[in-house]
C-alpha cells in the first residue's frame, strides 16, 4: 500500500472515537451563527486533546489516554444512505488529486525508475497545514514514500460515514451537550427543556436513531455567552446557579465572540475550520467543470450544491443537499422546533466532502479572537477530563461488576483471565458449517452485549488489554450462539485490540480478520463492514511489512458492486507489490491498469489517467507493443475527455510511430482518433509535428538543375546525372578525378585550392560538409523518402517544402551583402494556395500523394529560386488524412479527419574522427545538403549525340556527330571534354578536313579519307604526333573543343563530327565523357560547370592479326649499290614481316566476310616498302622525331592513314599493359609497350641493355579492313583498323591482348612481390648480337663438263647490332648430325679456312670473303655458316650461336 501520512495506530484510534451529541437552543445557535458555524462545527478543530488524560480500570490500575479525539455532532445527524454515500465518496475522491508541481517522486524498483507522483495530471488541492512536517519527514526518509491522499480521504470519509449498528457500540453516543445562550430569559428552564428532549429521543422508543451507548447518558450543560452582546455578570451568576444545580463537573460557561464581525474585517485571523469543512472542497473551477461533466455516473452534482451557503443553512423550507428526499424520517428525531436548529449536521463525516461555490469561500470565525480559540480548547479539555472520562470509568466499573456477579466469577475479570483463556482452545467451526443466524438480535440487557459494551468502552479509552480479553470472551459467546454478525464484530475488534496492545504480548491474529471479512461478506452480506475490516487489516499488515498478504486481502475485496472501491483497493494492492523486499514491478503495473480501468468505470477520469500513466512507465519500451498500445490509447481517450488534447495527441502519436502489431482495422481506428484529437487542438499559427508517415531524413537526396531531356529521334541527349541513377562511390571518385584533370588543364596544369568538385545530386554518401552551390533560375529538387508503417493507406495532400531564405547579392565586394530573411512557414500553414513568395522562390505543391500500407515511397519536391542568396530547406508540410475510400462515418470524414502539419528534415552529419578529442567523444560534423547557396546566373550546356552506335566490331571505325547547345542566357567558353577511354573517340586534328559538314551528307561515306591509287609500292608520309594532340607520348585525356571566337552564345548550337573506334577487347564497355565549360564572366562562387555522359558500347569480335618480324639475309640487287654507298650510315639492313589475319567473328553481328583493304605501318625508324603476298617488306628511314606512315593498299583505293581518323586512333591506341593510366614515359608509345613486355633489369645492368637493343624493333602495323554486313535485308559496309606493335625480332605480336590470364593471377597475389633477381641476358637476346647477311649471285652458270669444280665467291657480312665490342667465331664446317643436312649440302663445300675468330667494334660491319665449291649443277642453300658471338667484356660467358638467317638459295646451272 502507499505511504500514509498517519501511522497505523493513529489511524485506528481516529477511526474509533467517543461520540458526543449536541442539542442547542435557538439563541445558542444564533450566537454561533455569527461565525457562519454551527456549534458542533465550532468545536470540531479543537476536538483533539493536547494533554494526556487518566482513568482507573476495575483493578485500580491507572490507564493513560494519549492524543484522544472526540467526535461532536448534532443529535439528529443522519448517516447517508448507500447511494448517497457512494456519491459522497466519489466526490471526495474526485476532488483529491496529486498536487500540481510537486517534486517528482522517483523510486527505484529493480531495473525501473518509477515516477510515482505523475505530473501529467492537472489538479490543485489545498494541503493540510499540519501535514507539512509529516510530509517533509516522509520525503527525507529512506523508505518508499508514494502517497495517495485520495485513498486516505476515501477511507476517512468512509469510516466516519459508517451507520450505527446494533452489534457494536463504538459509534453510539456516550454523552450529550445541552447548549443554552446566556441571553435566554430563564436559562435553567431552557436546560430543562433540552434535557427532557434528549430523554424523549433516547427512551421514548419513537426513534431508532441515534443510538445511545448506555441508558444513563452523560448530560453536560453548557452556557454559551456572547461577550460582544451579553451581560457578563448575569452569565456568571447563571453559571454559579448551574454549578449548584448540576455540579462543577457537569456544566461549563463558554465565552465567545470577543469582537464584532465588522471591526475585525481588516485583521486576518487563522481559520482552523477550513481544513475540516473545506478539506475536500473544489477550488479549481476547471476541475469542477470537468468532474461535473465527466463524472456523470457517480458524481452527479447539481449546481445548487453550495453546501456552506448560509441562505440554505438558515432556511427551514429548503432542504439540505445532502439530506435524503424526505426532510423528516421516522427513525430520526426532527420536529420543526429542532430542525431549523440542528439540520446542519445531516452528514456524519467530520471532514465532509461538500462542494463549495467557485466564489470566495465564506469567512468563518470572524467574531472569534485567539483567546476565544483557547476558551473553546479549554472547554473541550474540561468536558473530556472532568465529564467524559470519569463517566466512562464509572461505566466500566459498573459493567465489570455486573458481569462478575452474573457469571458468578471472581471479583474482577483480570483474575479470571487465565481461567477463561488459558485452557485448551475450543475448535472453531468453519463458516460454511454455521447456519445463517446473521439476523439474530440480542436484547440490550443481554450479558453477551454487556461484555461487548465493556470491551468497546475500554477500546475507546485505549485500554487495549482489557478490551482484547472482553472481545475474546464475547466472541466465544457469540460463536456458541451462532450469532455470526456479533461474532464477526468481536473477531474484528479483538484482532485490532491485540495489535494495539503496547509491548505486543501476542502476535496479530490475522486469521481473526480473515474470518470476520468472510463472515461479513458471505454470511451477513454486509459489504460496508467487510470493507472496513479489510481497510483496517491491510493497514496493520502493511505496518508489519506483510505486503504480499495485504495485497491478497485488498484484491479479494474487489467486486462488481462498487467500481470506486475496487479501483482504490487495486491501486493500494499495486503499491504493495512495488513495496516488497524484491519489488514486483510488473505486478504493480498490471494492477495499476486494473485500477485505472475501474476508476474509468467509476467516472474518475483523472485517477484513471494517472494509473495508466504510472503503469506505462513499466510497459514502455519493453517490446510489449500490444499492452503499450492499449495503455496509450486509453491515456489518449481519457486525456481527450478531460480536455487535454495535447496529452491525447502525444499518447495517440506513440501508438502510430512504433511498428504496430495491431490489425488494420485497429490501426485505422487509432489513426482516426489521432486525427480527431489533432483537429480539436486549439490551432495556433505554428504547424504541429506529425508522426506519420515516417520520414527518413538521412535518405533525403537533393538534385540541382533541370531534369534531363530524353532523346529526340536520332538525337541522344547526354545522360548527365538524374535522381533515377543509383549512387556508386567508385564511379563518383572516377568523375571527380576526371574533373580534377580538366580543371588542372584549364588552370595551366595545377588544381586551384578553392576547387570544389561538382555534385549535382547529394545524398547520404556524398561529401556534404560544404554548402552546395545552386544557380538562380534553375530548379532544386528535394527527394524525400516516406514510409507508411501502418497497414492502412495514408493520404497526403498539399505537400510542399518549408524553407528559409536570406537574400544576398554576390556581385558586391567581400562576397556580397546579406539582406532580410524570409520564410514560407506562415504561407504553408494556411491551407489556401498562396503565391506571395513565388517571385523569390517558386515552391511546388503536390496536390495528392497516397502511400499504400507498409509502403516506402519517394516524393520529389521542387523549388525554383528567382533571387540569389542562402537557402535552408527546413522540412515538409502537408495535410494528413486517412486514405480510406468511402468513409462510413460521414460526419467524421471530410475536413475533420484531415490535419495540416509538418515534419522537420534534420540530417545528422558524419561522425568526426580526426583529432584525439573527436575520437574519444561522439561528435558529428555538419550535413549541408539542404542549405544551398543560390549563385548568380551561369551558362548551361546541353549535348546531343547523332548517329551514335550502341554496338561496334572490335577496331571498327564509325563517324558520328555531336551537337553542343547553350540553353542559358549567359555565353559559355572554354569547352573541353575528358574521358576515361581517350582511345575510343576523336574529334579529329586541327588540320583535318571536316567535310562533309552534316550528318545526313556523311551517311553513306567512308569514315576514312581515301585516294584512288592502284596497288603498288607503299605511299609514305611524315606526321608529327603534336598535330594530333599527343605530346610527349602521352594519350590526350583532355581535348579542347574549338568554338567560333571561343564563345558559344545564348541559344547557339554547334555540330562537329566525332569518330569512334570499337574497343580492341570484346564485351560491354562503359565509357565516360566529362564536358567542362566556363562562364565568360569570372564569378567568385562557381568557377566552372560540367556535364557527364556515359555510354555503353558492346564490342563484338572482328579479326585477329598476328605479325612476326624476321631478319632478311639478302638485299635486292638494285639496292646493293646504294647500300655500299651508305655504308657508314645504315647498319641494320632490312627485315621481313609476316602478317597472319584470322576471322574470329562468330557471325552474331551478321558479318559475312572481311576484306583486308590495306596494310599501313607507322614507326619512327621503319616503313612498309612492298607487298610480296603475303609478306610486307620494310626499309629504314632517317626520321627520328616524326612518325612515318607508309600505306600499302591491296585494292584500288589508298586510305590515307596519316590523317584523321586513322592517325588519331593510332596515337590514341590502347596500351594493354597499363589500361586507363596516365604518366606515359617520354620515349613514346612503343617504348612503353616494350617496357611492359620485355623483362628489364632491376639493376640497370649495362650488359642487358646493350644486348636488348640488338633485337629491338619499333614498328606498328595498321591493318585496315572492310566488313560486309547484312542487316534488315540491306548490305552495309563496316570499316575498321587494327594495330599490331612489333617489339622484338622473331617474336610474334598479336592485335588482341594476351594479358588477361596473367592479370587475374596478379589479383590473387596476397604476398608482396619478391624483387626480381639481377637479370642476365637470355640466350634468345644474345642470339641477336650479330646480324649475318650473305652476298652472292642468285644464279651462276658453270660448264661442268669442261671444269668439274665450280667456285663461287660469297661475301658474309657481319653487322654488330650492339653498342659494345663483340667477339665472333665463324664456323664453316657442316653439321653432320642429321641425314637431311647431308642431302642438302653434301655436294658443296667451303674452301679455305674452316673457322674465323674476329672482334667487331660497336656497330661495325665486317665483310668476310668466302668461296663455295660446287661439284654439280643444282639448287643449294648457302646459309650454313654458323656464327657464335659474345660480348668482349664478359669473359665468363661462352659464345652464343647467332640466329641463322633465312635460307640463302643459289642456282648453279651447267652450260
Amino acid at each position: 500500500m502507499a505511504q500514509c501520512v498517519q501511522s497505523v495506530q493513529e489511524f485506528i484510534q481516529d477511526s474509533f472515537v467517543p461520540m458526543v451529541a449536541v442539542l442547542c437552543s435557538e439563541d445558542a445557535e444564533r450566537v454561533t451563527r455569527k461565525n457562519n458555524l454551527s456549534f458542533p462545527e465550532l468545536l470540531r478543530p479543537f476536538c483533539r486533546l493536547t494533554s494526556e488524560g487518566h482513568l482507573r480500570d476495575p483493578n485500580n490500575q491507572v490507564v493513560v489516554v494519549k492524543g484522544l479525539r472526540i467526535s461532536v455532532t448534532g443529535i439528529n445527524t443522519r448517516p447517508p444512505q448507500t447511494p448517497e454515500l457512494q456519491r459522497l465518496l466519489s466526490q471526495a475522491v474526485s476532488v483529491c488529486q496529486p498536487p500540481e508541481g510537486s517534486p517528482a517522486n522517483v523510486i527505484t524498483a529493480g531495473d525501473y525508475d518509477l515516477n510515482i507522483s505523475d505530473r501529467t495530471v492537472k489538479a490543485s488541492v489545498p494541503w493540510y497545514s499540519d501535514w507539512k512536517e509529516t510530509l517533509t519527514q516522509l520525503s527525507s526518509s529512506k523508505y518508499y514514500t508514494a502517497t495517495t491522499p485520495w485513498f486516505e480521504t476515501y477511507r476517512e470519509n468512509f469510516l466516519q460515514s459508517m451507520p450505527a449498528s446494533e452489534h457494536e457500540f463504538l459509534n453510539h453516543y456516550l454523552a450529550c451537550m445541552l447548549v443554552v445562550s446566556s441571553r435566554e430569559a430563564v436559562p435553567t428552564e431552557q436546560f430543562l427543556k433540552l434535557s427532557q428532549e434528549q430523554h424523549r429521543i433516547q427512551h421514548s422508543g419513537e426513534y431508532t436513531h441515534p443510538k445511545w451507548f448506555i441508558p444513563n447518558t452523560l448530560k453536560y450543560y453548557v452556557l454559551l455567552h456572547d461577550i460582544s452582546e451579553g451581560d457578563e455578570q448575569r452569565a456568571d451568576s447563571v453559571y454559579e446557579d448551574m454549578k449548584q444545580r448540576y455540579g462543577t463537573q457537569g456544566c461549563y460557561l463558554l465565552k465567545i465572540n470577543s469582537r464584532s464581525g465588522s471591526t475585525g474585517a481588516d485583521e486576518q485571523m487563522p481559520d482552523p475550520w477550513s481544513q475540516y469543512l473545506h478539506k475536500t472542497s473544489i477550488h479549481n473551477p476547471e476541475l469542477y467543470e470537468e468532474s461535473a461533466v465527466t463524472n456523470a455516473v457517480e458524481n452527479n452534482i447539481g449546481a445548487e450544491e453550495d453546501g456552506l451557503d448560509p441562505s440554505i443553512r438558515d432556511g427551514v423550507s429548503e432542504a439540505h443537499p445532502l439530506q435524503l428526499d424526505q426532510p423528516t424520517d421516522v427513525g430520526y428525531p426532527g420536529n420543526n422546533a429542532n430542525q431549523s436548529v440542528n439540520n446542519v449536521d445531516v452528514t456524519k463525516p467530520q471532514k465532509q466532502a461538500s462542494v463549495t461555490s467557485h466564489t470566495t469561500p465564506t469567512p468563518r470565525g470572524t467574531c472569534l479572537t485567539l483567546n476565544d480559540h483557547d476558551h473553546i480548547r479549554q472547554f473541550i479539555q474540561e468536558f473530556t477530563f472532568r465529564g467524559l472520562l470519569p463517566h466512562i470509568e464509572k461505566n466500566i466499573r459498573q459493567l465489570n461488576d455486573q458481569l462478575v456477579s452474573r457469571k458468578g466469577l471472581s471479583r474482577s475479570l483480570f483474575s479470571a483471565t487465565k481461567k477463561l483463556f488459558g485452557g485448551g482452545k475450543v475448535p472453531e467451526k468453519s463458516i460454511a458449517e454455521l447456519k445463517n443466524t446473521a439476523g439474530l438480535l440480542y436484547p440490550s440487557e443481554a450479558p453477551e452485549l454487556q461484555i461487548r459494551k465493556m470491551a468497546d468502552l475500554c477500546f475507546l479509552v485505549q485500554h487495549y488489554e482489557l478490551a482484547y480479553n472482553c472481545y475474546h470472551t464475547a466472541k466465544k459467546d457469540f460463536l456458541s450462539d451462532q450469532a455470526m454478525l456479533y461474532a464477526a464484530g468481536s473477531l474484528e475488534m479483538a484482532a485490532v485490540a491485540a495489535f494495539l496492545q503496547s509491548g505486543a504480548p501476542r502476535p496479530y491474529p490475522a486469521h481473526y480478520m480473515d474470518t470476520a471479512i468472510q463472515t461479513y461478506r458471505d454470511v451477513c452480506k454486509n459489504m460496508l463492514l467487510a470493507e472496513r475490516c479489510c481497510l483496517l487489516s491491510a493497514e496493520i499488515l502493511k505496518s508489519q511489512t506483510k505486503y504480499s498478504d495485504a495485497a491478497t486481502l485488498l484484491i479479494k475485496m474487489t467486486s462488481e458492486d462498487s467500481d470506486l472501491r475496487s479501483a482504490l483497493l487495486l491501486e493500494q494492492a499495486a503499491h504493495c507489490f512495488i513495496n516488497m523486499r524484491s519489488p514486483m514491478v510488473r505486478k504493480f503495473a498490471f494492477h495499476m491498469i486494473l485500477a485505472g480501468h475501474r476508476f474509468s468505470k467509476a467516472g474518475q477520469k483523472r485517477h484513471a489517467l494517472r494509473c495508466y500513466c504510472q503503469a506505462l512507465q513499466v510497459y514502455k519500451g519493453k517490446g510489449w507493443t500490444l499492452a503499450e498500445d492499449h495503455i496509450n490509447f486509453t491515456i489518449g481517450r481519457q486525456s481527450f475527455t478531460l480536455r487535454q488534447p495535447e496529452n491525447a495527441v502525444a499518447a495517440f502519436r506513440h501508438i502510430l510511430i512504433n511498428d504496430s502489431k495491431q490489425s488494420a482495422v485497429q490501426q485505422a481506428a487509432f489513426l482516426r482518433e489521432y486525427l480527431y484529437s489533432m483537429s480539436q487542438l486549439s490551432g495556433d499559427s505554428s504547424l504541429p509535428q506529425l508522426p506519420l508517415p515516417c520520414l527518413h531524413s538521412s535518405q533525403t537526396r537533393v538534385f540541382f538543375g533541370h531534369e534531363r531531356r530524353l532523346a529526340e529521334g536520332e538525337k541522344q541527349a547526354a545522360t548527365h546525372v538524374s535522381l533515377d541513377q543509383e549512387f556508386d562511390r567508385d564511379l563518383s571518385q572516377l568523375w571527380r578525378e576526371l574533373e580534377e584533370r580538366v580543371v588542372a588543364v584549364a588552370n595551366r596544369g595545377t588544381v586551384p585550392n578553392t576547387f570544389q568538385p561538382s555534385q549535382c545530386c547529394l545524398n547520404s554518401q556524398t561529401d556534404n560538409l560544404r554548402y552546395p552551390l545552386a544557380v538562380v533560375e534553375e530548379p532544386i529538387i528535394v527527394e524525400v523518402v516516406f514510409r507508411n508503417p501502418l497497414k492502412v493507406p495514408l493520404a497526403l495532400s498539399a505537400l510542399s517544402l518549408l524553407w528559409k531564405f536570406t537574400l544576398k547579392d554576390f556581385s558586391g565586394p567581400q562576397g556580397g551583402t546579406a539582406g532580410e530573411t524570409i520564410s514560407n512557414e506562415k504561407e504553408a500553414a494556411s491551407l489556401k494556395e498562396t503565391t506571395a513568395l513565388n517571385d523569390i522562390i517558386d515552391t511546388q505543391v503536390i496536390p495528392e500523394f497516397t502511400i499504400s500500407p507498409e509502403e516506402t515511397k519517394v516524393a520529389r519536391l521542387k523549388l525554383l529560386p528567382h533571387k540569389t542568396g542562402e537557402l535552408h530547406v527546413l522540412g515538409v508540410v502537408y495535410n494528413l488524412g486517412t486514405g480510406e475510400v468511402g468513409n462510413s462515418e460521414g460526419s467524421l470524414g471530410g475536413d475533420v479527419m484531415c490535419v495540416r502539419g509538418q515534419q522537420n528534415l534534420e540530417i545528422q552529419g558524419p561522425r568526426l574522427n580526426m583529432t584525439k578529442e573527436e575520437k574519444t567523444s561522439v561528435r558529428y560534423g555538419p550535413d549541408r545538403r539542404l542549405d544551398p547557396i543560390i549563385t548568380p546566373p551561369m551558362p548551361l550546356l546541353e549535348v546531343f549525340f547523332i548517329n551514335f552506335p550502341t554496338g561496334l566490331l572490335c577496331g571498327e571505325i564509325r563517324k558520328a556527330w555531336v551537337e553542343f547547345v547553350n540553353v542559358s542566357a549567359v555565353p559559355l567558353t572554354g569547352l573541353r571534354v575528358a574521358s576515361t577511354h581517350p582511345e575510343f573517340f576523336t574529334f579529329g586534328s586541327a588540320a583535318s578536313d571536316l567535310t562533309p559538314v552534316t550528318p545526313t551528307a556523311a551517311e553513306h561515306c567512308s569514315a576514312y579519307k581515301t585516294v584512288a591509287v592502284p596497288p603498288s609500292m607503299a605511299t609514305v608520309s611524315l606526321v608529327s604526333p603534336a598535330a594530333f594532340g599527343v605530346t610527349g607520348g602521352d594519350r590526350p585525356v583532355v581535348v579542347e573543343i574549338p568554338l567560333s571566337q571561343g564563345v558559344l552564345g545564348p541559344g547557339e548550337a554547334l555540330q562537329i563530327p566525332l569518330w569512334l573506334r570499337g574497343p580492341d577487347r570484346e564485351g560491354v564497355h562503359e565509357i565516360n565523357f566529362l564536358f567542362y565549360y566556363e562562364s565568360t564572366e569570372k564569378t567568385a562562387k562557381l568557377s566552372h560547370r560540367v556535364l557527364r555522359h556515359t555510354v555503353f558500347i558492346c564490342a563484338s569480335r572482328s579479326l585477329s592479326v598476328r605479325a612476326t618480324a624476321s631478319r632478311s639475309n639478302t638485299l635486292h640487287a638494285r639496292e646493293r649499290e646504294t647500300e655500299e654507298r651508305q655504308e657508314g650510315e645504315e647498319k641494320n639492313g632490312s627485315m621481313l614481316v609476316f602478317v597472319d589475319v584470322e576471322n574470329i567473328n562468330t557471325s552474331e553481328a551478321g558479318v559475312r566476310e572481311f576484306h583486308i583493304v590495306q596494310v599501313s605501318s607507322s614507326s619512327r625508324q621503319w616503313r612498309l616498302h612492298k607487298c610480296i603476298n603475303p609478306v610486307g617488306d620494310k626499309v629504314t628511314s632517317d626520321a627520328v622525331e616524326k612518325y612515318t606512315f607508309a600505306d600499302l593498299n591491296l585494292g584500288n583505293e589508298q586510305i590515307v592513314s596519316s590523317t584523321t581518323p586513322c592517325a588519331d586512333f593510332f596515337f590514341r591506341r590502347g596500351l594493354p599493359s597499363e589500361p586507363r593510366r596516365g604518366g606515359v614515359s617520354a620515349g613514346g608509345a612503343s617504348q612503353m609497350r616494350r617496357q611492359s613486355l620485355t623483362p628489364q633489369s632491376g639493376t640497370g645492368d649495362g650488359v642487358t641493355s646493350i644486348v636488348k637493343k640488338c633485337s629491338e624493333v619499333e614498328l606498328d602495323i595498321i591493318i585496315l579492313w572492310k566488313a560486309y554486313v547484312v542487316e534488315d535485308n540491306k548490305q552495309l559496309i563496316l570499316e575498321g583498323q587494327l594495330h599490331v606493335a612489333l617489339q622484338t625480332i622473331g617474336k610474334e605480336s598479336c592485335s588482341l591482348s594476351q594479358k588477361e590470364e596473367t592479370q587475374e593471377m596478379v589479383l590473387l597475389k596476397f604476398k608482396p612481390d619478391v624483387p626480381p633477381p639481377v637479370s642476365k641476358p637470355s640466350l634468345e637476346q644474345l642470339s641477336h648480337l650479330i646480324k649475318t647477311c650473305l652476298h652472292y649471285p642468285e644464279s651462276y652458270d658453270h660448264p661442268f663438263p669442261q671444269k668439274s669444280l665450280c667456285m663461287v665467291p660469297v661475301t658474309l657480312t657481319l653487322s654488330n647490332c650492339s653498342l659494345a665490342q663483340v667477339d665472333v667465331i665463324v664456323d664453316l664446317r657442316h653439321k653432320t648430325t642429321s641425314p637431311e643436312s647431308l642431302e642438302v649440302h653434301g655436294s658443296f663445300s667451303w674452301l679455305g679456312q674452316t673457322q674465323y675468330k674476329l672482334q667487331l667494334q660497336a656497330q661495325e660491319v665486317y665483310r668476310l670473303s668466302l668461296k663455295a665449291c660446287f661439284f654439280q649443277a643444282g639448287v643449294y642453300n648457302l646459309g650454313t655458316p654458323r656464327v657464335f658471338a659474345k660480348l668482349a667484356q664478359t669473359s665468363a660467358m661462352c659464345e652464343t650461336s647467332q640466329q641463322s638467317a633465312m635460307p640463302a638459295l643459289i642456282i648453279i646451272n651447267s652450260v
